[in-house]
């Protein structure tokens, strides 16, 4: 037999993901919990048809790039102008009180700041990829809540530049300085930019008219607005996601861009898809069963915890209950770019290795049961939340 080894790996994960999303739309799950079921199936912990996480854990960052783009191209810039207070006094009120409340628990445990700070700011970031594709599935994203949602997702992502900062100058090497004045001027740069998109009514890029005329044009035209953008922010030490997110607005404003959108449609299914696998595959049954009386209370603590700080940050913004309720359940996970911080809190030894794989395994978790928490927040809630233009519609 003649045949590329990677073959029974794209051919297995393929079948898998869809026999799973097959069977989790007949129960009408989200079929981001069958991707991440995939990735598990297909992991080093099961089957073993993908060894090599970091080569998923790549592509699934470039799914994060393409969801961010999207998402760009169809936010409101009127109803983000309308909701950045909530959104910057929120994330702000939201990573304060995290940090205030692991405070409580370190004091107990003798838990150095630096620890104390760290774990405050993993358990205040919230997953971008896992709400956003929760609330296009459910056409929540034009509502009120999913752009107060939507707002401190996008300042969380900024306020990952001065964590990192900190977290820097917590371990013995500190960090630079130049990277740090590099950081905070495309930080500048970037709020200067969105505000100069949020009041133009379009801009036109007359030479973007000659990719028109062939669809293999478009494709690599659209792939270069994207990802052109996600590098350059990535060079300014920003984040990936933050410069696709601008760039989804720049094209937004562009006169005839839906052919952008069109083009990358299929990149972006099996991009994000990906990303969500690579969730599953950082599942390590063994260790989370050896913990799992641990896990599952920090787990709880977690969910519980961050929903109770977000619904009162909401509430305190003047934010009705019920919109802060379902919204904060929507932030009460914990985040990929968490992975990233606890990451560098183990190099720099502000926690132990254990502690390391505890984290990763609270995040992961929190990830894969969020969509039932948002289900049980609607269940919950007294009254539907619709989009706006549902309500217009009825």
């Amino acid at each position: 037999m003649h045949f590329d080894p990677i073959l029974p790996a794209v051919v297995g994960t393929t079948f898998i993901g869809l026999l799973l999303s097959l069977i989790f739309r007949h129960f009408k799950l989200p079929l981001v919990l069958a991707y991440i079921v995939t990735g598990f199936i297909v992991g080093p912990q099961c089957l073993g048809l993908i060894k090599d996480i970091n080569v998923i854990e790549t592509m699934g960052s470039l799914g994060v790039i393409l969801l961010l783009f999207f998402i760009g191209m169809e936010v409101s810039p009127d109803k983000l102008r309308r909701s950045w207070r909530v959104s910057i006094g929120s994330t702000g009120l939201q990573i304060v009180l995290c940090v205030a409340c692991v405070h409580l628990v370190g004091s107990l445990l003798d838990w150095s700041l630096q620890r104390i700070v760290l774990l405050g700011f993993v358990l205040s970031l919230s997953s971008t990829a896992v709400v956003l594709k929760l609330m296009q599935d459910s056409n929540e994203l034009h509502s009120e809540q999913g752009q107060h949602v939507l707002g401190v997702l996008l300042v969380q992502d900024l306020a990952v530049i001065p964590m990192v900062i900190v977290i820097g100058m917590m371990d013995e090497t500190g960090v630079q300085s130049d990277v740090i004045a590099m950081q905070v001027g495309a930080g500048i740069g970037v709020l200067l930019l969105v505000r100069w998109l949020l009041n133009q009514e379009y801009i036109e890029f007359t030479w973007l008219n000659k990719l028109k005329v062939n669809h293999e044009l478009q494709v690599f035209g659209a792939l270069l607005c994207c990802f052109g953008l996600a590098l350059l922010s990535g060079l300014m030490h920003l984040s990936t996601a933050l410069g696709a997110f601008v760039g989804g607005m720049l094209v937004a404003k562009m006169k005839d861009s839906m052919w952008i959108r069109s083009s990358l449609q299929a990149f972006h299914v099996v991009f994000i898809a990906l990303f969500f696998m690579s969730i599953g595959m950082l599942l390590d049954v063994q260790f989370i069963v050896q913990n799992s009386t641990l896990l599952t209370s920090l787990l709880l603590m977690v969910l519980v915890g961050n929903t109770l700080i977000a619904t009162f940050t909401l509430r305190l913004l003047h934010v009705s209950w019920t919109k802060s309720l379902y919204a904060a359940a929507m932030l009460a996970q914990v985040g990929e770019f968490s992975f990233i911080l606890a990451t560098l809190g183990r190099q720099s030894k502000l926690i132990s290795d254990y502690g390391y794989h505890v984290t990763v395994a609270v995040i992961a978790l929190s990830l894969f049961a969020s969509p039932f928490w948002v289900a049980l927040a609607r269940k919950i809630l007294p009254t539907p939340l619709v989009s706006i233009e549902e309500r217009r519609n009825k």
